[in-house]
């Protein structure tokens, strides 16, 4: 599989151990794979958000933002069409990779690895005909919001504030504001005004 044969943007490479990224680069490179990196959970995501990845290998155990939590809301903003793999050099028992699974994962590596069957897991994720985030037809601002923004959204026409919005969903205060500023962003919109007066324009429905 070369770089042209791939279904979506890079491969993101999530750990905060530079030598680790690096050596994953440096495998993923070898077969003509594009790769971004990201050194802690918050970034990850910062990364996702400006170019969605065509895979994730995301490290279990990251400042800042787990990989779990990484894991859930890149879940979230993309569903099922990104494949997301953990690899771990400290969670390595059978426990801990079952959990991962279930967290919505769809491989899990532990440390060391044979970059051979690393390779191979990541061929075969990415030959599954999944990580086409970018389709052929062009998408609309709407159909670019992940389902969890669309919820979101539907609960700010009803004029509920950040925080009431994250008590409704069971969510931080936080990841609610994250999801808020996503929405403005892919509406190309500057105010949480503007972005309901176009949802009211596409009849949008209240939960």
């Amino acid at each position: 599989m070369f770089a042209s044969d791939l279904p979506g943007g890079p491969v993101l490479v999530v750990d905060d151990d530079a030598s680790q990224r690096a050596l994953l680069r440096t495998i993923l490179q070898r077969i003509g794979l594009d790769v971004a990196e990201a050194e802690d959970g918050e970034s990850a995501l910062r990364s996702a958000a400006r170019q969605p990845p065509s895979l994730v290998l995301l490290d279990v155990q990251l400042p800042l933002v787990g990989g779990y939590e990484v894991c859930r809301e890149l879940r979230e903003r993309y569903g099922q069409d990104l494949p997301i793999v953990f690899v771990s050099g400290t969670r390595v028992e059978s426990g801990d990779r079952a959990a991962g699974i279930l967290l919505g994962a769809d491989d899990y590596i532990t440390k060391p690895f044979d970059p051979d069957e690393l390779l191979a897991r990541v061929r075969r994720l990415l030959r599954s005909g999944r990580g086409a985030l970018d389709k052929s037809r062009p998408r609309t601002a709407f159909e670019e919001l992940t389902p969890r923004e669309v919820e979101v959204l539907e609960l700010m026409a009803t004029g509920m504030e950040q925080s009431e919005i994250a008590k409704r969903l069971v969510i931080s205060r936080r990841t609610a504001g994250t999801h808020i500023q996503h929405i403005l962003e892919k509406l190309d919109v500057h105010s949480r005004a503007q972005a309901v007066a176009l949802a009211h324009m596409r009849g949008v429905r209240h939960p």
